[in-house]
């Protein structure tokens, strides 16, 4: 008998719930379950009774960690990309479905929220955080591109916040992520109760959600935007760390830690995520889930993902060794090539219909 899937589907009158129930994992996504969340939007969709769709986490304090990095460890071990390829197809596939489906969709977030768990959260028609809401885009740390439509929704951010999250991993709170936009409702976890059973009721959710929003507050990031907008805003990876290095005044200890941050991740994750941003404002968010399917193919074969997952899952937070080691010696013509080219094929996506 094989483990249990780790996500739960049910219905509760007019409501589809959706239960990530992997604690000991803390929800961690395999491609099973992106599988199946797929195919459980699809049947909801064209089902006149189901008036909408509620997602909750039994952790509590993590909504879900992303995808799955022990099982990907194994498959990069026994030399399984094309597994691996499948893992992502299967990702970035349902984040399409998500954006395309039209019902009410609310997910109910108080915890962490990493890489892969946006992408089965973000695409629907509201996104609601908790108190203990974190979220963060972390995958340059495991040498890895900041996927899962990140292409697109980190390029559009304002004052070059898309590529500060995308190159720190930093994890930011509800209150940066509410004036970011990446979730539309902030609201205290002890009213969660209320919206599922109001969805479950056929009740109008706009009105109730917006009765429900609280002020999150200023936020950490509101202090930091001119710094971040005139650092960040430089014309590669390098300028941006000696701009951090060159900080003077109030800023100066927030620009040294960060450059210390940005320094400890890959290299190639580096250069491919600014190439991401600089092109992400261009596409639409299918183009960008075929972009990073592209990028992703090729990636995972290459030594830093092999050894930025193992340094969390063997070496637990041990220093990855990345290979190249610095950003002198990734060339940007070996970037573009990533971008161009498809050796393992084109995603397909559904047509938006």
């Amino acid at each position: 008998m094989g483990e249990p899937l780790g996500i739960e589907f049910s219905e509760q009158d007019r409501a589809g719930i959706v239960t990530l129930n992997r604690p000991t994992r803390l929800n961690a996504l395999s491609r099973e379950m992106f599988d199946a969340l797929s195919e459980e939007y699809r049947r909801w969709a064209p089902n006149p009774h189901i008036y909408g769709v509620v997602m909750e986490s039994t952790h509590p304090t993590v909504f879900c960690s992303g995808g799955d990095l022990k099982v990907l460890h194994g498959w990069i071990e026994q030399g399984a990309l094309d597994t691996i390829r499948d893992f992502y197809r299967a990702a970035y596939t349902h984040c399409w479905v998500l954006e395309k489906f039209i019902r009410p969709n609310v997910p109910l977030i108080n915890g962490l929220l990493l890489g892969g768990g946006i992408g089965i959260t973000l695409y629907g028609t509201h996104c609601v955080a908790g108190e203990g809401y974190k979220v963060a885009m972390p995958q340059v740390g495991i040498g890895f591109l900041p996927d899962i439509g990140g292409t697109h929704f980190l390029s559009r951010l304002e004052n070059h916040f898309g590529l500060y999250l995308a190159l720190t991993g930093r994890a930011i709170g509800p209150a940066d992520a509410y004036r970011l936009r990446l979730i539309t409702h902030y609201i205290p976890a002890a009213h969660f109760h209320v919206i599922k059973d109001a969805v479950s009721d056929n009740h109008p959710i706009d009105r109730l959600l917006d009765g429900l929003h609280r002020d999150p507050g200023e936020g950490e990031l509101a202090r930091l935007t001119p710094a971040i907008h005139r650092i960040f805003g430089s014309s590669s990876v390098e300028e941006i760390l000696d701009r951090l290095d060159a900080e003077q005044g109030q800023d100066e200890a927030w620009a040294k830690a960060t450059a210390a941050e940005i320094r400890k991740k890959s290299p190639t994750s580096l250069k491919v995520a600014f190439a991401q941003m600089r092109r992400g404002k261009t596409l639409g968010l299918a183009e960008a889930l075929q972009l990073e399917f592209r990028l992703a193919s090729q990636l995972i074969a290459r030594p830093d993902y092999g050894e930025g997952i193992k340094s969390r899952i063997v070496g637990k937070g041990s220093k990855p060794r990345w290979s190249p080691a610095t950003l002198s010696e990734v060339g940007d013509a070996g970037i573009e090539s990533l971008f161009g080219s498809a050796p393992h094929g084109e995603l397909q996506l559904e047509e938006r219909n």
